[in-house]
């Protein structure tokens, strides 16, 4: 052996695959010389029985084979003999084994001849439990060597110089110190001195470089039996060794498949199952493992790329996977994230246009490669020793997901077609689970689009609030949710605050959470008090979920949702609020004492229980802060939601600072960088009018409130310098105080109120709600609330606990004086 060949022994294959098939050596005459315990076992003879005797003693006469010389002969001219056939047992009964018959050779050209025998019944039980034993002793070519009590090689076959090179001259008559380096020798010995001793036998695995494949190392099986003489001492120990390279591999590259099934698409992310394949790779069968995605997978931007002809217009590639055995991946120029130029007539530009692995064992890096054109990738490749390269395209449905490379720099052996063929199986693995997760990126992507075209994109607080928000959507593993938020001007300078929490995750739920908003919005406008409101909005979504339920294939309605909704007026710095299974918002003074009101949960909207909403009426000082938010928020899997409440108080705690500062310092309470579930805080800081901007009077309920109204209305036009306004507003209030006289009993009330427009509001005890009617050329009435539309940007009317308001807004910049 030469000095440059290796051998490292290793560990003790498990119990279940030591070999103990029936062994057996008879001289050139056929008479049996050397017996193992085992055989003693199959046949029911001892080595006291059969030593000395012929063979004939168990292998009867057959067709095959009339006579033991005969059937010498026929194996001297065949050089030994496999197959099966019938053997005697002591008590008579005949029974069919796998037998087979090998030459092996002595000093001075003698022969002798080893028989291994095994049931044929036990090497199927074997066979089905992935037992050695068939590889060991039935598949050709094997290696034997038998030593004697000396460990001196006594008798050899041909086969052993196969496995690792040492002919039979140099090994008759030599202990293995003599003709293996010392490491090796010494492990083997020490396997055959306790065999020696123990009569047991043992099987081993060992790698070693062999001279048939000097650049590749093989692994080699060995099976060590004990041999007995007629006495029952231990004549030697026989070794039957096989080269297991290619099943070995076969085992470990199931393995690797093994594994990888329960490793790749762990997640939805693109570029973390890219980097799941790279860290597979690395080390099993790959120094370098490099993973390029195509622009569109990872960013879900722009058309799929198919696979075929590409023209000039290379695709972008974008690194997205990368592992090495060496610290830091020196090898490669790009790091994660960073887009990868691919060069031209090169073998990645092969593999886009034809869809098929690239394979080179020994990496060409003469001049005049496509190496010659990337002096990026040249220059690393001369660093690292790169020396054998496969490219396997990452495929699904004929779209064209990137590209994977397999490199081998630190381990000499070159790739080989079962190399390619394991790496194509992961690749085509990965591939799955890349391409459901780039169709769920694009579909998250959609569903993010669409939740944010429907959120709000400007908060409008009007005089009564100050707003600010955040929304964070979840991570790619839960999709997109259903959360919203929204401020809604209302009559009277009020306004309604509103954040919701649609059930469920994906398109589906924004799409329901974008009727669910638009729902909000219109029974907003009818100035219904929240918890109406709610009750309202639970109806809707209760016919909702009726209707998909008759129109099968649709995608699904709303099936659950949470609300809190809320109403402040800066006239009286009250706020109204009603909860359907949400949590309560959070109040901060304007001393920084923040405060969770006891608002009556509810139940969650949609579920169909009937209970009814409760509202909650308080007085905010100027300056308070309100924080709406959703579950988000404040839940987690590591903590109670209380801590999570503490964790947002503890963050408004400042109403000093501005409200996008304490929106970023909520939004940081977060924990982890991708939420599991949506984040949505609406913040916002409240007002109140002075009391020079709102005017009020109480009117008896005769025809004498329509002057009075008038005369009252354009004085305080005119201390408010709105003299531009005197003249709608006198025709606007003469015709709401009018059919309040007309319609109700009791005093009227008459309020104007100058913020972002000018409010003029008429409080009468009647509950009908006027509506808006074409009046026909011959009627004499029908047309004052025609002309209050006219007049007006917008009029409407809503329910109070004693009656109606009807009001009706005017822009203030059309008309100042």
């Amino acid at each position: 052996m030469t000095s440059t060949d290796k051998a490292t022994l290793g560990n003790q294959l498990n119990t279940h695959e030591i070999s103990d098939s029936a062994i057996a050596m008879l001289d050139e005459q056929g008479t049996v010389v050397g017996w193992t315990p085992a055989a003693g076992r199959l046949v029911g003879y001892c080595a006291g029985d059969v030593v000395g005797r012929s063979a004939a003693l168990v292998l009867p006469s057959s067709e095959e084979a009339p006579t033991i010389s005969a059937f010498v002969e026929q194996c001297r001219a065949q050089n030994g003999w496999s197959g099966t056939t019938a053997v005697r047992h002591r008590d008579g009964r005949m029974f069919n084994v796998r037998l087979r018959i090998s030459m092996l050779w002595g000093q001075d050209g003698t022969v002798r001849w080893l028989i291994s025998v095994t049931d044929i019944g036990t090497l199927s039980r074997e066979a089905m439990n992935g037992s050695v034993r068939e590889s060991l002793l039935t598949r050709a070519p094997i290696g034997i060597v038998f030593r004697d009590s000396q460990l001196r090689c006594t008798w050899v076959n041909d086969t052993m110089e196969s496995h690792d090179g040492i002919s039979r001259d140099r090994r008759l008559g030599c202990r293995s110190a003599d003709t293996v380096p010392g490491v090796e020798a010494e492990a083997l010995e020490a396997v055959m001195r306790q065999v020696l001793q123990s009569g047991t036998t043992g099987v081993h695995e060992f790698r070693r470089w062999v001279p048939t494949s000097p650049r590749q190392e093989h692994i080699i099986a060995a099976s060590f039996f004990c041999l007995q003489d007629a006495d029952g001492q231990a004549l030697g120990v026989c070794a039957i060794s096989v080269d297991v390279t290619e099943s070995s591999r076969a085992r470990e590259r199931l393995a690797i498949l093994s594994e990888a099934s329960t490793r790749l698409g762990s997640t939805l992310d693109v570029m973390q199952t890219s980097q799941e394949l790279a860290d597979l790779a690395v080390p099993l069968f790959a120094d370098l493992a490099v993973v390029d995605l195509e622009h569109s997978v990872p960013f879900s931007e722009g058309p799929p790329v198919h696979i075929g002809p590409m023209g000039e217009r290379l695709p972008v590639f974008r690194r997205a996977g990368l592992a090495s055995i060496r610290q830091g991946v020196p090898e490669s120029p790009w790091v994660r994230g960073e887009p990868v130029p691919i060069p031209p007539a090169s073998p990645f530009t092969d593999v886009l246009r034809t869809g098929r692995s690239h394979l080179e064992p020994v990496l060409d890096t003469a001049a005049g490669t496509w190496i010659d054109q990337d002096p990026a990738r040249a220059q690393k490749i001369h660093e690292n020793g790169m020396h054998s390269l496969m490219v396997v395209p990452i495929r699904a449905r004929r779209v064209l997901l990137g590209v994977a490379m397999f490199i081998r720099t630190k381990d000499p052996v070159p790739f080989q077609e079962n190399d390619l063929l394991l790496a194509e199986e992961l690749v085509s693995r990965a591939a799955l689970s890349l391409d459901n997760a780039r169709l769920y990126a694009r579909e998250h992507a959609a569903a993010l689009a669409l939740q944010r075209n429907l959120l709000p994109h400007r908060l409008r607080g009007g005089t009564a609030v100050e707003a600010a928000s955040r929304y964070l959507p979840a991570d790619m593993d839960n999709g997109v949710g259903g959360d919203w938020f929204d401020v809604i001007p209302l009559s009277g300078a009020r306004v309604a605050l509103v954040v919701g929490d649609v059930v469920g995750h994906g398109i589906n739920a924004a799409a329901a959470m974008g009727r669910l908003r638009t729902a909000v919005q219109m029974l907003a406008d009818m100035d219904l008090p929240p918890d109406e409101l709610l009750a309202r909005l639970d109806e809707a979504i209760q016919r909702l979920a009726e209707e998909a339920v008759d129109a099968p294939g649709q995608p699904s309605a709303v099936v659950g949702a949470t609300c809190l909704y809320a109403v402040y007026d800066p006239v009286t710095r009250r706020c109204t609020m009603a909860g359907a299974g949400h949590p309560p918002p959070a109040i901060i003074d304007p001393q920084g004492q923040v405060t969770f009101p006891d608002l009556p949960t509810g139940t969650p909207l949609g579920i169909g229980l009937g209970a009814p909403f409760q509202a909650v009426e308080m007085e905010l000082p100027e300056g308070s802060l309100l924080a709406l938010y959703t579950d988000g928020l404040i839940e987690s899997r590591d903590h109670d939601i209380d801590v999570g409440m503490d964790r947002l108080a503890t963050a408004l705690a400042r109403p000093d600072r501005s409200l996008e500062d304490l929106c970023t310092r909520a939004m940081e309470t977060v924990p982890g960088e991708a939420p599991s579930d949506d984040v949505t805080l609406l913040l916002v800081r409240t007002r109140s009018l002075r009391p020079a901007q709102v005017a009020s009077w109480t009117l008896p309920g005769d025809q004498t409130a329509v002057r009075s109204a008038r005369h009252m209305a354009a004085f305080q036009l005119t201390e408010w310098g709105l003299e531009g306004l005197k003249d709608p507003t006198e025709l606007i209030v003469s015709e709401l105080v009018t059919n309040a006289v007309r319609h109700s009993t009791g005093p009227i009330g008459l309020r104007l109120i100058q913020h972002q427009v000018l409010t003029c509001e008429v409080f009468d005890t009647d509950v009908n709600h006027p509506r808006l009617r074409r009046a026909r050329i011959t009627d004499e009435n029908g047309r004052g609330l025609f002309l209050v539309s006219q007049l007006s940007g917008r009029w409407g009317a809503r329910s109070v606990s004693d009656g109606k308001v009807v009001w009706a807004e005017q822009d203030l910049a059309l008309h100042r004086s």
